[in-house]
């Protein structure tokens, strides 16, 4: 395994510019084919497998789809006009209380498909001038635009597919 950075340890450059919004969505777009790529060819035993009391393949990719519902209502933020995002939940208490080991792997795969689905489709719809909106992100304590939010879950996205990567590595051989 390799030394990464903690999700919580990131720290990221928003200074490109707001015109890459659309690359950006590209990302998120993206990721229920790349996860789907990943993993669904995999025996179930590797699927639910942990290391040690690490979630597994399964699991980050529920945690992929528990997070959907909480992006959506920070795009509503957006919209709205929020000063301030609403904070995650660091504990990730969904995700432990899940149980996404015991649930087919088909389902969490159509699921997370549909949500991402839903949330491409709202950020679709929007004119260029609303990516540029700004919100304090509360872990991060900075301003954040809309388009740097789309940042942010693209590489929150990037973060546990590395993950499934390195368990498929570890245990496959």
């Amino acid at each position: 395994m390799s030394n990464r950075i903690r999700w919580i340890d990131r720290r990221f450059d928003f200074s490109f510019p707001v015109a890459l919004y659309p690359e950006m969505i590209e990302r998120l777009r993206g990721t229920p084919a790349r996860l789907e790529d990943r993993i669904q060819k995999l025996p179930h035993a590797i699927l639910v497998r942990r290391d040690g009391e690490r979630w597994s393949i399964q699991e980050n990719a529920g945690h992929l789809l528990d997070l959907e519902t909480m992006v959506l209502k920070r795009v509503d933020e957006y919209e709205a006009g929020a000063q301030t995002l609403h904070a995650a939940d660091m504990s990730n208490r969904r995700t432990y209380e899940g149980e996404h080991n015991s649930h087919s792997i088909e389902s969490i795969l159509q699921g997370f498909r549909e949500a991402r689905w839903r949330l491409i489709k709202r950020l679709d719809g929007f004119e260029a001038e609303m990516f540029a909106r700004t919100a304090i992100h509360p872990r991060l304590q900075t301003s954040m635009r809309l388009v740097d939010m789309i940042l942010f879950q693209a590489e929150h996205d990037d973060f546990h597919l590395t993950r499934i990567s390195e368990l498929i590595s570890l245990f496959e051989t």
